[in-house]
């Protein structure tokens, strides 16, 4: 397949093959539901996700943290289940289940073998629809995502990144920790986490994506079964709720950004650094562009970051670069762990190794190396029905189109140097943000003129 397939969210039902033959099913239920699987030749496993279309963006004030505070609590026990019985559930056949929260949406999940598919959907339907949400549970949890925060305080990496998506996004809710902070996490009582529990929490928010061994009837059945066992009204009709931003617009929101340069002192052996811009929303039809730029700038041990940096000087040990992306948002950012003496120097390296990219052009030789880098790196994730069924929601949460591996490769072989050194060139002219965190100071940075990389 070498187009990539558009999901209307009016249309009922769709099929069509994929890539290696394997068979991808789309249900729409009146109720809104969306119903997506992709059945995998010989695959004797699958991974089943329920995803909610929330995520922390879509906090109110008085909610911040409330979106990751109830992902844990949805494992906390049912009227028909505690919280142990939901863990045996799953110990009891070798699978996995675990959740994830991210800005955009949560997603509940787990990977069983093919015969033990019904009881994950249905113990992963039943956490998601009939959750208590008991107050000592409550209580105890809210000690549990404390520690949480503290760990990942503990990581400067994690600081920095969090510094980073501050400084870019500044007041916008993308700019936000995912999972709060201590004091909202102290401040935030029972009440507000289920009223975001009951807002968002509806047939027409949810996604249920399963990859691997799966008959995609029965899985309709299945969770029907299970929805409407849990008190869900599947007969009232209900539109899909509509995605957050198709524009495909590089700046379809409009970000006034935070504090340029964070420094955030602390007394370890490393500093840690990221430098960066605004990049590209989800939808952004240059998607394919960043990610060969991403690829021959940062990412693999032959990338020019790696080479310049580590190889060439020694100047660190971990150099890359990145490009999240986000229905109308996204940001690209270079990351480097060196030393607090070498600060300077490295931060200066990556900007103009990042600066080179749109002064001239890449080789035929770098493009074509991440050309193969990311088609196979794709081919192999493929081999995992985690990935199938991540890339089964994303689909169709975010994107509104499944690209398929054929349609990808097709994308991004398509990529030229112009094209390359186009991007760079607009990315290079944004406002340049940079976070630091270590045994650093503000003046480490002040021969960078934060007005753009092309500037510094």
């Amino acid at each position: 397949m070498s187009d990539a397939v558009i999901l209307p969210l009016d249309l009922p039902e769709l099929s069509f093959t994929a890539t290696g033959d394997s068979l991808v099913r789309r249900t729409v239920l009146p109720s809104g539901v969306r119903i997506l699987s992709e059945q995998v030749p010989g695959a004797r496993s699958a991974t089943v996700g329920y995803w909610v279309a929330a995520g922390s963006r879509d906090e109110h004030p008085e909610t911040y943290g409330a979106t990751h505070f109830l992902e844990h609590l949805l494992f906390k026990g049912t009227a028909s289940r505690s919280a142990l019985d939901i863990a045996v559930s799953f110990d009891a056949v070798g699978g996995e289940h675990n959740a994830m929260t991210a800005k955009e949406y949560t997603c509940y999940y787990a990977k069983v073998q093919d015969i033990d598919l019904p009881m994950a959907i249905e113990v992963i339907g039943d956490m998601l629809t009939s959750s208590l949400i008991d107050p000592t549970e409550f209580a105890n949890e809210r000690g549990v995502i404390l520690e949480e925060l503290a760990m990942a305080d503990d990581d400067p990496t994690d600081v920095a990144s969090e510094r980073y998506f501050e400084a870019v996004f500044g007041a916008h809710p993308l700019g936000r920790p995912i999972g709060g902070s201590p004091d909202t996490i102290n401040a935030i009582s029972r009440d507000a986490v289920w009223d975001h529990y009951q807002s968002n929490y509806r047939p027409q928010d949810l996604v249920i994506t399963v990859a691997g061994a799966v008959d995609h009837d029965e899985l309709v059945a299945a969770i029907s079964s299970c929805l409407v066992a849990a008190g869900w009204d599947l007969s009232t009709e209900a539109s899909p709720v509509a995605r957050r931003d198709l524009s495909g617009s590089a700046h379809s929101t409009v970000l006034t950004p935070g504090q340029r340069l964070h420094v955030t002192q602390r007394p370890i052996e490393q500093a840690n650094i990221i430098a960066g811009v605004e990049g590209l929303s989800a939808t952004d039809s240059r998607r394919a562009t960043m990610t060969v730029l991403n690829s021959i700038l940062g990412s693999g041990m032959s990338s020019r970051l790696f080479q310049e940096v580590r190889e060439k000087r020694g100047l660190a040990y971990s150099v890359y670069s990145f490009s999240p992306s986000y229905s109308d948002a996204g940001v690209f950012g270079i990351y480097a762990g060196c030393s607090p003496a070498k600060v300077s120097q490295v931060t200066e390296l990556m900007l103009e190794e990042f600066h080179k990219l749109g002064t001239a052009h890449v080789t035929d030789e770098e493009i074509s190396r991440a050309i193969g880098q990311l088609r196979g790196a794709s081919a192999l994730a493929l081999e995992d029905s985690d990935s199938r069924m991540s890339r089964l929601g994303r689909s169709e949460l975010t994107l509104g189109e499944f690209i398929d591996l054929d349609a990808s490769i097709a994308r991004i072989s398509a990529v030229t140097a112009d094209d390359i050194q186009e991007l760079a060139q607009e990315l290079s002219s944004r406002p340049l943000s940079i976070a630091a965190v270590g045994a650093v100071n503000e003046e480490m940075f002040a021969g960078i003129d934060l007005g753009s990389v092309a500037e510094s």
